[in-house]
């Protein structure tokens, strides 16, 4: 398998990083994990031209940050698709939802795409499964050998959450979201090849004297609070993303020190389109 950070940035805009994306190729399968802004613009330096070749859009939860570009998934795959070529979409319990109001709010360009294109007869399709626990039951992840598990993450008050692990030729690979420890994430990392985690430098984020920043301090790991899931795991691969605040490009030597301190392997904190194969 082999895992890109597609989007290593926040909620904070950066100038070297996009939203919170991740893809995974596994099986001859492209899956897109999470798609925060300039998810499709990473997804082409990436390789993949257009969203019309994944094989599933996962969602691990609705924080605007991590679902800002969905819509851009949505349009740009139906557009470029020469036949119907509905959209999968796996996230926890609310994703239906939120996928009928994206295409409702589509409505209008929807309407101006079909009237002037002769050839486009079709509205996009988006075909949803929900999940919080278990196999994630998609026949083209079983034709593949790829098995993708969900387990529910902690991320309150956001909920429900989910964290995902993929499976295929004896490889897993974990892609957590945004969560603190709890029992579901450490089932979901358990003897991991590569363990992909959001944090926060919480020492900092102690520092900045503002309310709202300080707000996130109590629904995220911090890098200690990753290392010591890892360690605990028994995972090869800590990969840190999302890292709030964001060093500067080559600024990570200070993030891996610190989860050096509590986890033996190997860890990293790539920038945008940085891969990991396993």
């Amino acid at each position: 398998m082999r895992v890109t950070l597609l989007g290593t940035g926040s909620p904070l805009p950066d100038p070297h990083r996009a939203g919170p994306a991740t893809l995974v190729e596994a099986g001859g399968l492209h899956l897109l994990f999470d798609c925060g802004r300039g998810v499709l613009m990473r997804l082409a330096a990436a390789g993949l031209p257009s969203p019309a070749l994944l094989a599933a859009q996962f969602l691990t939860h609705l924080h605007s940050d991590h679902v800002s570009d969905f819509n851009d998934v949505v349009t740009t795959r139906w557009v470029t698709s020469p036949i119907p070529n509905p959209l999968s979409v796996v996230g926890p319990p609310g994703t239906q939802r939120f996928v009928d109001r994206t295409l409702e709010m589509l409505t209008d360009d929807i309407g101006y795409r079909i009237a002037h294109h002769e050839d486009l007869e079709w509205a996009p399709g988006v075909e949803v499964t929900e999940v919080l626990d278990g196999e994630v039951v998609h026949a083209g992840l079983s034709g593949a050998g790829v098995q993708v598990t969900a387990a529910p993450t902690d991320h309150r008050p956001v909920a429900p959450t989910v964290g995902y692990r993929i499976e295929h030729g004896g490889a897993v690979v974990a892609i957590a979201g945004d969560t603190v420890p709890c029992d579901g994430l450490d089932a979901l990392v358990a003897g991991a090849d590569v363990y992909v985690q959001t944090v926060i430098r919480d020492d900092i984020v102690r520092q900045v004297p503002m309310q709202r920043f300080q707000d996130i301090l109590d629904y995220h790991s911090s890098v200690t609070d990753a290392a010591r899931t890892a360690a605990r795991a028994g995972v090869r691969t800590l990969v840190l993303t999302h890292r709030v605040p964001a060093p500067p490009p080559g600024g990570a030597d200070e993030w891996i020190d610190l989860a050096r301190e509590h986890f033996d392997g190997e860890v990293l904190a790539p920038e945008d389109l940085g891969t990991i194969d396993t």
